[in-house]
């Protein structure tokens, strides 16, 4: 039996996989030579789930109806057993090997051979450039598949080519790659773009802009419900929570720094140009000017909420008495995302940020830091969220250069982190040398269904930017100092939480946050008309999400549509119903049907309703 776990599968990081991937990779590029001669090949690396190959086809376009055909040539080369030989050769030796291969003599260019070993591995009539390691024969190559084709840039700039990009994988044993086949196909069912799809979350369109996702009123109905549930909880907590402008002033971002070391992740500055200047300047070169010049009358759509936080807290003194004073927002932010990097509403350019910035004194720093803590678990109970762990990034002592110069300040608060994280019992990891230059910081990693971790909270503490700002408060020795900020958000992004919940429920959402908690279903609409209209008005008054089903089709097929739409409850509406005054329910994803008089009903719903009890 297969030892792999493919919800951990690193191929990058396993020794034996890479360079069987890598190996894979040589052989995709040796068939295709076969089969497509003109073929020019970039790079083809390994990943973490498997390889690709950028190919230069010419006016040849391959599709995915194609890669079966790639596939048995592969099969047809690895059949061959050809041993894989390495040679090491000289830069003209290379230029000369590969003089009609344009995207290799670029890669040759650019080596410099007093500082690199330039070698190639040959495996029967293909030869590659290549540092390796390979497997020894192309017969180890047996158990591989052809994923997808996609576009790709050449050196992932969108003024160069458009290469094509041929993804697989290879594994040592066909359990190995059919359990991974198995996984993917998992993946797909539980991809948020398709669950959004069916239940009528959000919708892209290319008209409005590419990472621009439009919310359909049922997903609005989950992004609100998770909206007020954080803020009301935040607010449980002690925070004061605000609204700030969607953009600022490219002045605020110089001052905060990020304009320094973000503007190239900004939309580009609302600028007031000449004609000339907007027809022959690039907006690298309108930042620059912007670089140069004060700019309080430049603005940008921001791509975080902290500049303006601090503006709030900077607005006027205050005392150690007032501390901690915790600052909340959920707030819109705009990032100018890789049009490759974007996915659904889990990666977009615009989104919405569960944020808040604590200020505190350094003394606070221990308190803060489990309250917060308290606040991400309590949050996560709610969501039954139970396989995570913490990763605690440190500064590495050693490096003098590269972080804030506050030794005192540093020890303090990396050994007031542990201790909480001990005393709470955490399971947690430390990262010497992952801090950001300005703190220590701490994500919750939370293990999904499919796929690698993801960081779901985060808690950043900052000795810096309450300086760039000059922010102060009076101690109780009458001086101004600086106080220590905190980063902290419990979601994260609203959008990629969403994302993230229906990955992992497939859709199932708890009944408190189903954007349709109730269809009701009337058996026969002639009949039982009267009886499910006035269920659903009771229902509505109480609150509940209920759509009436009275359409003149089969009860099969409207069952069956409640179900694809992911409805939480069906309630069928029949003779038995309406004569003894009650309800019959469906569970969505169940068999069973059960029967329950009207105020049992109300009341086990509003119960589910209250405790937030997850799905069943």
């Amino acid at each position: 039996m297969s030892e792999i776990k493919m919800n951990e599968l690193n191929i990058k990081e396993d020794e034996r996989l890479n360079m069987l991937n890598h190996s894979c990779a040589h052989l995709l590029a040796q068939a295709v030579k076969h089969l497509y001669p003109q073929a020019k090949f970039w790079v083809g690396p390994v990943i973490t789930d498997g390889f690709y190959y950028d190919i230069d086809l010419g006016d040849t376009v391959i599709t995915e109806a194609d890669l079966p055909a790639i596939e048995k040539e592969m099969k047809k080369c690895s059949k061959d057993n050809k041993r894989i030989v390495r040679e090491e050769i000289s830069k003209q030796q290379a230029l000369e090997m590969f003089h009609d291969d344009p995207y290799k003599i670029d890669l040759i260019n650019n080596m410099d051979e007093n500082e690199v070993v330039i070698s190639c591995y040959r495996q029967g009539d293909f030869v590659d450039l290549c540092r390796g390691p390979h497997v020894e024969n192309t017969k180890q190559m047996k158990y591989f598949k052809l994923l997808k084709v996609s576009g790709a840039y050449w050196k992932g700039d969108a003024n160069n080519k458009m290469l094509q990009r041929v993804y697989g994988v290879c594994f040592e044993s066909q359990e190995d790659l059919d359990a991974y086949l198995q996984y993917l196909e998992e993946a797909k069912e539980r991809d948020h773009r398709k669950i959004g799809r069916d239940m009528d979350i959000f919708m892209v369109s290319d008209l409005v802009g590419k990472g621009l996702p439009l919310w359909l009123p049922n997903g609005y109905t989950v992004w609100r419900i998770l909206n007020n549930y954080i803020t009301e909880k935040e607010i449980a907590h002690g925070y004061l929570h605000v609204h700030t402008p969607d953009l600022g002033s490219v002045e605020l971002y110089k001052t905060s720094g990020h304009w320094d070391h973000y503007k190239d992740d900004m939309f580009s500055p609302m600028y007031n140009i000449s004609e000339n200047d907007e027809n022959t300047m690039t907006v690298r070169q309108v930042k620059d000017r912007i670089d140069r010049e004060r700019s309080d009358d430049v603005y940008v759509l921001r791509p975080m909420n902290c500049p303006h936080h601090m503006v709030i807290f900077g607005r006027r003194s205050h005392s150690y008495r007032e501390l901690p004073i915790r600052i909340a927002e959920i707030a819109n932010d705009f990032r100018f995302e890789a049009q490759g990097a974007v996915k659904g509403i889990e990666r977009a350019r615009s989104f919405t940020q569960n944020d808040s910035h604590i200020f505190c004194t350094p003394e606070q720093i221990e308190s803060e830091f489990k309250g917060v803590l308290d606040l991400i678990m309590e949050t996560y109970d709610d969501f039954g969220f139970k396989d995570f762990k913490c990763r605690l990034s440190l500064r590495d002592p050693a490096d003098t250069t590269k972080y804030f110069p506050d030794d005192e300040m540093w020890n303090n608060a990396e050994a007031s982190l542990r201790s909480v994280l001990d005393d709470l019992k955490l399971d947690y990891f430390e990262a010497v040398g992952e801090a950001a230059f300005y703190g220590p910081k701490l994500d919750v990693l939370v293990k999904p269904a499919v796929g690698n971790e993801v960081a779901l909270s985060t808690i950043q503490l900052d000795f810096l930017l309450p300086r760039r700002f000059e922010l102060t408060y009076v101690n109780e020795n009458g001086e101004k100092v600086t106080p220590v900020v905190i980063h902290r958000a419990i979601l994260g992004s609203l959008d990629r939480f969403v994302a993230f919940l229906l990955e992992e429920t497939k859709g199932d959402l708890p009944l408190w946050l189903a954007p349709q908690q109730f269809t009701v279903i009337p058996v026969n609409p002639n009949i039982h008309y009267e009886y499910a209209r006035d269920l659903v008005d009771k229902m509505m008054k109480k609150g509940y999400r209920v759509k009436l089903d009275d359409r003149n089709e089969k009860l099969g097929y409207r069952i069956r549509e409640a179900q694809v739409k992911k409805v939480t409850m069906q309630i069928v509406i029949g003779d038995h119903e309406v004569a003894d005054n009650t309800v019959t329910i469906r569970r969505h994803g169940q068999k069973e049907s059960l029967t329950l008089s009207q105020e049992e009903f109300f009341a086990a719903v509003d119960r589910e309703i209250t405790d937030k009890e997850l799905a069943k």
